[in-house]
């Protein structure tokens, strides 16, 4: 008798257990992603316009202002947020009635926060690693919990005060090797004794050699495994790269590839060379691919899609034609857009065409001023036999909520982060709400082709898409 009720008490202690892990958040069972429901896209598409046969939902309305996302293989979102101080700079998201709308939503991150530009949020061999302004974190992730509960390691620290242009933005290499952006804190490592008149730009010169280059404008590369690392511990991988955002290893020539935020200020500081006009649409932002030991010309040189050169700078002698001789990117894309995130898309849902092909996050344009400002889409990039082919096309846009965007901060949403999910979902995040969307097709991909693709072409028509006019355009500021 006495067994009896030992074993009696054993199972209601077992059933209580079970039913106390189940409301807990971070201790429900993980989805079983192979056998979930693909869920049923939003009738408005959360407001995106996407390519005809594709679908969008909202995942969450609001987390608050955020930067980059991860997609766990079992479905679960985590969110890097960007705020100034204080603990818990992440937040991670679960939907568990696979409806795609994320059901637990919880901050999570026992570190200081240090700086709006804290920017990665990625997963890689079951690690999650992320960073605040100036260093680099990383938990290992716990099977059955969301959040994890491994001890917080510090993989780098940067031991500069904070700066412009401070994200630590991450890939991996197949082996052990993490590669680190260190960006440059100047528009063009200008020593400002040397412009005309106190309240002018005009004829600045450029520190030759540029003392940014010494420790920023570059990449890093460091060992993912080994912890409490600090710059001098890592290798300068590639130089002569103003600022990067969106950094990516691609899976299928085994490479880093980046994009570079161009430079600001050619009328300012040469009108005798260029136009408001050329201020707007030059220089590019560039796609690049890159290889140990590259050079890529900043603050010396820019590159110009529309003459598809590298031009020397205004401030190191240059006069918008005389040519400079540095590393040149795969593409030349729009001015002042913003790339901010880079995504090779590896998943069989989207239609063939989309296979190692790369979407871009613009985060959009703040200083096109007297013409629109431009960006604020997400764009894909189409490879083929491991080449960038033909031009940007438009993937989804809706994110401005007006057809003309005068002022940065008019716009409703900024599109920031990119991550594929386990089933070939894209999912998209932005930066002023952290809202984020799941993009799925549903559509026939034998029959995906041109005809699918014209009403995004036609959207390229848009003030804040296409190159403005000289003349008309900037009566938009008047």
């Amino acid at each position: 008798m006495k067994n009896l009720t030992i074993i009696i008490l054993t199972i209601v202690l077992l059933v209580i257990s079970c039913k106390n892990s189940s409301r807990e958040g971070t201790t429900v069972s993980e989805p079983k992603t192979s056998l979930l429901p693909t869920p049923k896209t939003d009738g408005d598409n959360g407001g995106l316009f996407l390519p005809a046969g594709f679908g969008a939902l909202v995942v969450v309305d609001s987390v608050g202002p955020s930067r980059h996302i991860a997609v766990r293989d079992n479905g679960d979102i985590y969110v890097k947020l960007s705020i100034r101080e204080g603990r818990k700079g992440n937040v991670a998201l679960r939907d568990t009635d696979n409806d795609g709308k994320a059901d637990i939503i919880q901050r999570w991150g026992d570190y200081p926060n240090d700086g709006t530009f804290a920017t990665e949020m990625r997963i890689h061999n079951d690690y999650v690693y992320f960073s605040s302004e100036l260093v680099v974190y990383r938990q290992k992730l716990t099977s059955n919990k969301l959040i994890p509960n491994s001890p917080i390691e510090v993989i780098l620290t940067d031991r500069f005060p904070l700066r412009w242009h401070n994200a630590k933005s991450l890939a991996f290499d197949n082996e052990n090797g993490m590669y680190v952006t260190f960006s440059a804190p100047t528009n063009a490592c200008e020593n400002w004794a040397t412009a005309k008149g106190d309240k002018s730009y005009a004829g600045v010169k450029g520190y030759a050699p540029c003392r940014d280059l010494k420790n920023f404008g570059g990449i890093w590369k460091f060992d993912k495994n080994k912890k409490g690392q600090f710059q001098s511990d890592g290798t300068r991988f590639a130089t002569g790269l103003r600022s990067i955002v969106a950094l990516s290893w691609n899976q299928t020539d085994n490479s880093l590839y980046a994009l570079n935020h161009g430079r600001d200020f050619l009328y300012s500081h040469a009108p005798q060379y260029y136009t408001p006009w050329h201020e707007a649409v030059l220089p590019s932002e560039e796609f690049i691919k890159i290889k140990k030991g590259d050079n890529f010309g900043w603050p010396y040189s820019y590159y110009d899609h529309f003459q598809n050169k590298r031009i020397l700078a205004p401030e190191y002698g240059g006069d918008g034609i005389k040519e400079a001789d540095y590393n040149k990117p795969l593409m030349g894309l729009p001015a002042h857009w913003a790339p901010n995130d880079l995504l090779f898309y590896k998943g069989d849902q989207f239609p063939a065409r989309y296979k190692d092909g790369a979407f871009v996050a613009f985060h959009g344009s703040a200083n096109r001023t007297p013409y629109p400002q431009a960006g604020y889409i997400v764009a894909f990039l189409p490879f083929k036999n491991g080449k960038p082919v033909g031009t940007w096309e438009v993937f989804a846009d809706g994110f401005t909520g007006m057809e003309t965007v005068k002022l940065l901060d008019e716009v409703q949403y900024r599109p920031m982060g990119l991550s594929e999910g386990p089933d070939g979902s894209l999912y998209i995040s932005e930066s002023k709400q952290g809202k984020i969307w799941r993009v799925l097709f549903n559509g026939d991909s034998t029959n995906f082709g041109l005809d699918q693709l014209a009403e995004m072409e036609e959207r390229k028509s848009k003030s804040y898409l296409r190159v403005p006019d000289k003349i008309t355009d900037n009566l938009f500021s008047k």
